[in-house]
């Protein structure tokens, strides 16, 4: 696995103030209203070019997943917030890159074959969207084209609550309490023996969701 150092970034426009705050922020929030508990911290490897691969129950997880790791790392975005003058500023200097979301993105994949091999953590959602109900979704299987082309370890991570703390399709969020487990990292993923292409994809993508389930 490709070493970083900590607290560097593959980001040019990363600023270690801008995330620093924002870690500071969104963990005293969390602690504070979400009573926030972490399991599996041990589990987390130095630094270096891997996915973070976590089920999607809710907005709050991505800040979630960072204020749990002891160092920067990467996000997708939707690339349309990037429109914004104000998000277009910040979302760069906190380790976040663009991804077109209702289409095939062959540059938003490069950015962050690019970010892996530079040695730098990605967050990933494989069930690509935020769940209805809480429930484990299918993951899509362009996680596991990330994962083939990128030859990247995966760390899984399964989150709970966040969807009871503020459900896909709501304005209001609830004081509720939400947990973050953090698995074994998966060393050298590999598709199931007979599939090619697509299929290989998929199933790289049905084992990271299986390894999220047993957590």
């Amino acid at each position: 696995m490709n070493r970083a150092t900590p607290g560097a970034s593959a980001d040019p426009n990363f600023s270690p103030f801008w995330y620093g705050l924002g870690k500071t922020a969104f963990g005293l929030i969390y602690r504070t209203a979400f009573r926030l508990k972490i399991h599996g911290a041990e589990n987390i490897p130095p630094p270096g070019g891997f996915l973070i691969a976590s089920n999607h129950e809710s907005f709050l997880d991505p800040p979630l997943i960072g204020v749990s790791f002891p160092y920067p790392i990467h996000y997708f975005a939707r690339n349309t917030l990037f429109d914004n003058r104000i998000l277009g500023f910040l979302l760069p200097r906190v380790n976040v890159l663009p991804i077109v979301q209702d289409r095939p993105d062959i540059r938003g994949i490069r950015n962050a074959i690019r970010t892996i091999e530079a040695g730098q953590p990605l967050v990933v959602f494989p069930e690509g969207a935020r769940s209805y109900d809480g429930n484990l979704q299918p993951g899509q299987p362009g996680v596991g084209l990330l994962v083939a082309k990128a030859n990247a370890p995966v760390l899984p991570v399964r989150i709970r609550g966040a969807h009871a703390a503020w459900p896909r399709g709501s304005n209001r969020i609830r004081p509720r309490p939400v947990s973050i487990t953090i698995g074994r990292l998966i060393d050298h993923p590999a598709p199931a023996p007979g599939t090619r292409g697509q299929d290989a994809y998929q199933s790289l993508s049905d084992q990271i969701m299986a390894a999220i389930a047993a957590l």
